[in-house]
């Protein structure tokens, strides 16, 4: 690698160096990153048309959704044009950008999946102070402080990397702007940092991931009290909450808890909390809850009806929930304006 003075910018060496396996990955990193933007956007209309943003539950699920769209377009649109293009380049300040990007946006994730525990915690083991307990007032508080712990945990990222001297080389392997991967090319020692780094961003994955996981443990052994009813709802939705935890945290606890020694598979692991768990997420809470699914076919139900345009609709001797499934909806739909001349 060429030796550079005074380091103005990096060049990433991406997920894959074959041109071939660049050109499909464009194709199915660009479906998944459509697929999260669609999914989240979903989820939050859900949420907000069907009323639901008065339950804590649901309150927390809509920031959770909003946070992975902004988490995911950090580092998901520079990777997708950066498989079509020959030199995968970044300006020292886009870097330090990307470095604050990821650690906020994921730090305030990690922040609200603690919160959406407790929520669930409260909701199951003190039911009759479950309203009390999480108001709306302390729900909107309990929210803003996982933002801001959030953005304290990504000044202190960036604060350990931005005073550093770069002399080169710059070429940075991974996809996207990262303290390790940034801290292998620094002139100076790093060991401090790197110890800093990992007491922060290490402490921070593995004790949050414990925590969740003794959490639900205590939710789960707390359910033998509940009736059948309740046990099959409270299983539904701590389900989805606990296969959430264990994609996300899983590889980040993989990436940030080890000393200052970084391996060629961390790209593809970051690939798992940077773009896979916010493309799931959204098909985990709604496969997983029947509330949602129940809210999306309320709003689906009312979009129909409001878009049919035949005459006198709402005297015809059925009505939407006289249907199955989807498919027999749009069938008909489609069947109504054909004959209507519509098409």
């Amino acid at each position: 690698m060429e030796k550079i003075d005074n380091v103005t910018g990096f060049i990433f060496r991406g997920l894959f160096q074959n041109r071939e396996v660049e050109e499909v990955s464009l194709v199915v990193f660009s479906f998944f990153y459509t697929v999260i933007l669609l999914g989240n956007l979903i989820i939050m209309l859900t949420i907000f048309m069907g009323n639901l943003l008065k339950t804590p539950m649901y309150f927390f699920l809509n920031s959770l959704s909003f946070v992975d769209i902004c988490f995911s377009s950090v580092t998901a649109p520079k990777m997708i044009v950066d498989l079509l293009a020959e030199n995968k380049t970044i300006s020292f300040e886009g870097c330090m950008l990307q470095v604050f990007g990821v650690h906020f946006f994921g730090g305030t994730e990690i922040f609200i999946l603690i919160v959406m525990a407790y929520d669930r915690y409260v909701a199951i083991c003190k039911p009759l102070h479950y309203m009390t307990i999480m108001d709306r007032e302390r729900c909107s508080k309990i929210l803003l402080g996982t933002w801001v712990s959030g953005f304290f945990h990504s000044i202190i990222q960036v604060a350990l990397v931005v005073h550093l001297t770069f002399c080169g080389p710059n070429e940075i392997d991974h996809y996207f702007c990262d303290v390790r991967p940034i801290l292998k090319l620094a002139c100076t020692d790093t060991y401090i940092v790197s110890a800093i780094v990992t007491a922060n961003s290490g402490t921070i994955t593995l004790g949050s991931f414990v925590f969740l996981l003794i959490s639900y443990s205590v939710i789960l052994v707390s359910l033998r009290k509940q009736s059948a009813e309740g046990r099959r709802k409270a299983l539904s939705t701590c389900g989805a909450h606990i296969a959430v935890v264990i994609i996300f945290f899983g590889p980040c606890v993989f990436t940030y808890m080890r000393p200052n020694v970084t391996f060629s598979e961390d790209k593809m692991v970051a690939v798992f909390y940077t773009i896979i768990t916010p493309m799931l997420n959204p098909m985990i809470y709604t496969l997983r809850n029947s509330e949602v699914k129940n809210a999306m076919k309320k709003l689906c139900g009312r979009r129909i009806s409001a878009s049919l345009s035949f005459p006198h609709f709402y005297l015809l001797p059925f009505s939407l929930n006289d249907f199955k499934t989807y498919s027999e909806i749009l069938e008909f739909v489609y069947s109504v304006k054909t004959c209507s001349g519509i098409y």
